[in-house]
């Protein structure tokens, strides 16, 4: 008779980080063309590579018996994926989950927050570079700011457990922002992070090295108008949280260029393509949709290839604005 597979209790990669949070893109489409992001003119992945929903699940049944406590339904945009909620409350039913995440644009949020809710979603962080609706419209090329503004009060009114507005910060483009972005946030009791451009993909819009707008630099100049406590809380993410005296908002950097995360990595991606990505700026990966596809509901050949996979996660990624990315995959292709 055969025993059962034995299998570690925690994910653990070569440098003995424990791995608890996976992110999981649904697809790479999105209803944006968010200059930091991809180019308008962006092929999509045809239909017949990307992980069907039963596969998806199947992926984050198989990680949260590895011990991983964390998911975060990323994309492209996410919610634009038909039946996405179907998704979620699949994921979030999972014993041993500990929270299920979303990350959007917000666009679809005023018509699937109260669904997102009910299927188990706790956390949910919305895209917002600008609140100038004509900087907005120039940085997402044509999203609409309003919508976005009532998909956030939308969220807010159902009650998740926190809300969270990230904004990537382009010099010259809206890095005269910041205050506004943070006082947007403080006023609705919901956290920000402010984010370096990450160098994925070839982009005309601008130059990344002219572009670029350091964390430091954001810390300084809301230093003129908060004071920011530090503090050791953390949501599971690379986010370097401070708390704003006398408010409930912390605001948190995210800084691959200048204060580089990767010691500290908890995380892997799956791809829409069904890659098991093992660092964000590198392209060591692991083809979980062959196997999904050759031996159909083998949790068990799903999870050896998740536990073989750690020993090729790198120590960190290659990020460097000086020269052309090396990377060649666009942020919405990686999974957000």
């Amino acid at each position: 008779m055969n025993q059962p597979t034995a299998f570690p209790a925690q994910l653990i990669d070569g440098f003995n980080r424990h791995i608890s949070y996976v992110r999981l893109s649904v697809t790479d489409r999105c209803d944006f063309r968010c200059v930091y992001c991809m180019e308008p003119d962006t092929e999509f992945v045809p239909r017949a590579q990307v992980l069907t929903l039963e596969e998806l699940a199947q992926v984050a049944h198989a990680f949260v018996e590895l011990g991983v406590t964390k998911i975060r339904l990323t994309g492209g945009e996410p919610l634009v994926r038909r039946n996405v909620v179907w998704l979620a409350r699949e994921i979030g039913r999972l014993p041993g989950l500990k929270e299920l995440a979303l990350t959007t644009n917000g666009s679809q949020l005023e018509r699937l927050a109260a669904s997102l809710r009910e299927a188990n979603v706790r956390r949910i962080n919305i895209s917002l570079d600008s609140l100038d609706p004509e900087r907005f419209r120039r940085i997402t090329r044509v999203g609409d700011l309003g919508k976005v503004l009532r998909g956030i009060e939308a969220a807010r009114r159902v009650g998740f457990d926190r809300l969270k507005i990230n904004a990537v910060i382009l010099k010259n483009r809206n890095h005269d922002e910041v205050v506004a972005l943070t006082q947007f946030a403080i006023d609705r009791g919901m956290d920000i992070s402010f984010i370096e451009e990450m160098p994925l993909g070839r982009i005309g819009d601008h130059d990344r090295a002219e572009a670029y707008y350091s964390s430091d630099q954001i810390k300084a100049d809301l230093e003129r108008h908060y004071e920011l406590l530090p503090t050791t809380e953390t949501t599971g993410g690379p986010s370097r949280y401070y708390r704003v005296a006398g408010t409930d908002t912390r605001v948190g950097f995210i800084s691959p260029h200048s204060h580089n995360f990767c010691s500290a990595c908890n995380r892997v991606r799956v791809t829409t393509e069904g890659r098991l990505l093992l660092c964000l700026g590198q392209e060591h990966s692991v083809d979980l949709r062959a196997l999904l596809r050759e031996r159909p509901g083998d949790l068990d050949a799903l999870k050896h290839a998740i536990v073989g996979a750690m020993a090729i996660k790198p120590k960190g990624h290659d990020f460097n604005l000086k020269r052309p990315p090396i990377i060649l995959r666009h942020m919405n292709a990686t999974g957000g």
